[in-house]
């Protein structure tokens, strides 16, 4: 049956329940974000830091109390021309030097007594600090984020087919659980292999939790409010981003923050008790045939929305019976998963591309973000553009996208993305600094537009059956493109030109792709594989319809009598009516048998007839 014309009108449409669960399902997206980007202050490197000063490799001679605090830092720590006192070496003296000079034979060695650092943004202890993650360990820096990076990537693969399978609560629950406890065990983690392998673990989860909501969110809501409901979860997502400085200012210690992103993952626990703020997805039951499922489910829909849908046999109120009649009494329900998709072509096309554009969005914001760094080195300043310019891009899909459609506005993002990056490439070393600032901005704003449209064009498009192994798949290549970022940072960002005029060829290639995409604007979620594949790209120009039209050869169909939705309503509730027991009417039964029996009395008859014969 067909949920968006049959079904989700008899239920109250997006009514007051539908909306109240939609907004329980955006506080997931705040507490998952928040723990994201609370990454970025655990690995944030302080800028200014220094070895410990190491008295046994000073002269016997030599007298503290002779120097001043900078006096003495200068005497054991070499100076670097353009960045100050060297971070990563001392200087060791003879133990029999009697002069103080700057003259003074010296050598140059690694720090042995660790390092003194300045505070962190924000923090005043993070991953760096507590474990010395500087110098011949810096290394480990953009390792933890690549781990972290793959628990997400594992996270959306695994936990969006379980979202298929076990369906959109089960699999939110059972990732809000783990995602809670392994929270807890980061604030207790004692050495950097735990924590990354705890950061790991953890980021599947907060993956599973984020697939999970998005999808069930955009399940329950009409084709004219999917986009807003989505764009108002990045606003939650901006939010979590805008608050985490001043929680971090106020945590100052690196397990304190863990602990207070914990909380909101945490109190979602309640979800548990509270089933009706988070329901099943009605139109997944009903995609995979759990009649019985979906029937209560629509009950419970169609009450706390105010609409009532007995299965009586009255007009507008025969939904669960036409239900029975689709799908039989004995069917059983059908599970699919994302490996289905080799035997489709569409349905497989259009990952394929959303992904791409995915990768390229996330990707190619490290080549911006760069930029902005050369123009300012405070860390506040590229976080706090960065998050404005998602807000800003955010705002831009919201009146956009439904008025020009998602794949023109894919399209347009991805041309912006694509000239930015490659006038970045080609003019950087010509241009005035603002003018590379506004090319840095414009291309950061694109570059987030297109790749949080890519997330919600892929969760259209994808069948209900498939949509949460599909859509893990294609979030997945989006942390593959974040992952990049820190695989250049790993090679002391040797290979930065190469990874950008890679993916400023990615972007210009998108465009080509995006043109293969069919489009989504005010159309009903697919909900089979059969929907998924009978989906087609628009024509690239519009034609005029009455051009192949001849006025004496036009014909009108005659229009038919026969309606197939009353002939189904009329054979259910005729098969209701009478398998009741309380009939409307009563066919009276004679309580005495017929005077003539079916074969006694024709026998008696015959007997009579030869007697008079003869």
């Amino acid at each position: 049956m067909d949920y968006e014309t049959k079904i989700y009108p008899h239920i109250g449409g997006y009514g007051r329940y539908n909306r109240i669960v939609v907004i329980f399902s955006w506080f997931p997206n705040f507490a998952v974000m928040l723990n994201l980007f609370c990454d970025v202050f655990y690995t944030l490197i302080p800028d200014s830091y220094h070895c410990k000063p190491d008295p046994q490799l000073l002269p016997s001679a030599f007298l503290l109390s002779n120097f001043s605090r900078q006096g003495y830092l200068n005497f054991t720590i070499p100076w670097v021309n353009g960045s100050g006192l060297s971070h990563c070496e001392l200087f060791k003296y003879s133990t029999n030097v009697s002069e103080f000079s700057v003259n003074v034979p010296k050598e140059r060695v690694s720090c042995t007594k660790g390092w003194e650092y300045a505070q962190a943004a924000g923090l005043q202890s993070n991953f760096v600090t507590e474990w010395d993650l500087v110098c011949s360990n810096y290394w480990k820096i953009p390792l933890q984020h690549i781990c972290f990076m793959t628990g997400w990537i594992l996270g959306y693969i695994l936990l969006g087919t379980l979202c298929d399978w076990l369906g959109r609560r089960r699999a939110f629950l059972i990732s809000v659980s783990l995602s809670s406890l392994l929270g807890v065990a980061v604030c207790v983690s004692n050495s950097a292999v735990v924590f990354l392998l705890l950061r790991l673990s953890q980021g599947a989860m907060l993956a599973g939790v984020f697939v999970s909501s998005y999808i069930a969110r955009l399940e329950l809501c009409d084709p004219t409010h999917r986009l807003m409901v989505a764009m108002v979860s990045g606003f939650f997502a901006v939010c979590a981003e805008l608050l985490l400085p001043g929680v971090a200012v106020l945590c100052r210690d690196w397990p304190v923050l863990q602990a207070v992103a914990t909380l909101p993952l945490l109190l979602l626990l309640s979800y548990w008790c509270c089933a009706s703020v988070f329901p099943e997805s009605p139109r997944w039951l009903l995609a995979t045939a759990q009649i019985p499922q979906v029937k209560r489910s629509l009950q419970d829909f169609s009450t706390r929305n105010g609409v009532c849908l007995r299965d009586e046999i009255y007009p507008g109120e025969t939904l669960l019976s036409e239900i029975d009649v689709a799908y039989g009494e004995d069917c059983q329900p059908r599970y699919h998963s994302v490996l289905e998709l080799r035997q489709t072509r569409v349905i497989w096309r259009n990952c394929l591309i959303l992904s791409f554009t995915l990768f390229i969005g996330t990707g190619i914001q490290y080549c911006f973000t760069r930029n902005l760094h050369t123009y300012s080195t405070n860390f506040y300043f590229s976080y706090f553009l960065r998050v404005f310019t998602g807000a800003l891009g955010c705002i831009f899909l919201c009146f956009s996208v439904n008025h020009f459609g998602r794949r023109g506005i894919l399209l347009l993002c991805a041309i912006i993305t694509g000239l930015s990056s490659l006038l970045l490439l080609a003019l950087t070393q010509y241009l005035h600094g603002g003018l590379v600032l506004v090319l840095s901005v414009v291309g950061l704003l694109s570059s987030q537009a297109l790749a949080m449209l890519s997330a919600f064009f892929a969760s259209e498009v994808m069948p209900t059956v498939v949509r949460g192994g599909c859509l893990g798949l294609v979030l997945a290549a989006g942390c593959v493109g974040m992952a990049a970022s820190s695989v250049m940072e790993l090679q002391n960002n040797g290979g930065y030109f190469l990874h950008h005029v890679i993916f400023a060829s990615f972007a210009v290639l998108s465009v080509l792709c995006i043109m293969l995409l069919p489009e989504s604007k005010r159309k009903p979620l697919p909900d089979s594989l059969k929907d998924g594949e009978s989906q087609r790209r628009p024509p690239l120009f519009l034609s005029r319809g009455d051009r192949d039209n001849l006025p004496l050869l036009c014909t009108r169909p005659g229009v038919s009598e026969y309606n197939p939705d009353n002939y189904s309503r009329l054979v259910s509730a005729t098969r209701r009516m009478l398998t009741k027991d309380t009939l409307p009417y009563k066919i009276a039964v004679p309580a005495h048998p017929p005077l003539l029996s079916a074969g006694g009395g024709l026998g008696q008859e015959n007997g009579a007839l030869r007697e008079e014969i003869s």
